[in-house]
């Protein structure tokens, strides 16, 4: 069960994480695009102005030459043609540009659209988050398994129907507490299935007593055994 238990927080963490990491990015992401988007707005409407200046002085420099001087209105008209290429250009520019303010502010819109959208996926993650945690804690807060409870011993049945083997087994519990079955088919010599159904029978006949909290199960002597597990003392000469 604890086993169990720990898979399932590691899952729930992992899930957790991942989702966590995968929206701080997607949000990076569309910060970067939205300031990547801003800055070259700037940059194209700082170059429009710079631009429009420096024809605007260019056209007032033709029209005071032109009205300066009649004589010259021939090569002034020339003049005014080839401003007039000039304008051609870069009206057609101006044109690329507004398109190309409208393609930014159309990117900036879609951008707005991912960062409401971010926003709705954060509210939503931080709600299964929510879930999550409480499902961590209904989780923690399941009760530890108590003890079985004791089975009475039978007085006179306590050592007459024992193999040596069993009763080695009850005196090693008897002088170094509580051990677990693989603990005890180590210390035997036997076979796992052995070890095993020795156990089973000694529990079952009221012998030991075990806790089941947690696997594998640990055996101890009944207290009420322990009377008959006591070596007598050698009497004094």
């Amino acid at each position: 069960m604890i086993d169990f238990l720990t898979v399932l927080l590691g899952i729930l963490v992992v899930v957790t994480v991942f989702a966590s990491v995968e929206y701080y990015r997607r949000l990076r992401e569309a910060r970067r695009e939205y300031e990547n988007a801003k800055s070259t707005v700037e940059d194209i409407v700082l170059s429009f102005n710079r631009e429009l200046k420096r024809e605007a002085e260019r056209l007032e420099l033709v029209a005071y030459k032109i009205e300066g001087s009649s004589a010259k209105a021939d090569a002034n008209a020339k003049r005014v043609d080839l401003v007039e290429k000039k304008i051609e250009p870069l009206e057609n520019q101006l044109s690329e540009i507004v398109k190309t303010q409208v393609a930014v502010l159309s990117q900036i819109s879609e951008a707005n659209k991912k960062v409401q959208n971010l926003e709705a996926e954060k509210e939503a993650l931080k709600s299964k988050i929510s879930g999550v945690e409480e499902q961590l804690q209904k989780l923690t807060a399941v009760p530890e398994i108590p003890i079985e409870p004791v089975i009475p011993i039978k007085r006179d049945k306590a050592m007459s129907a024992l193999t040596e083997t069993e009763i080695a087994v009850l005196e090693m519990l008897f002088a170094e507490g509580a051990k677990t079955a693989p603990e005890i088919r180590e210390r035997v010599q036997l076979s796992r299935e052995h070890t095993a159904r020795l156990m089973k029978k000694l529990y079952e006949k009221g012998y030991l007593e075990r806790e089941t909290g947690k696997i594998p199960f640990r055996y101890s002597v009944k207290k009420e055994m322990e009377k008959f597990l006591k070596k007598p003392e050698s009497p004094q000469t």
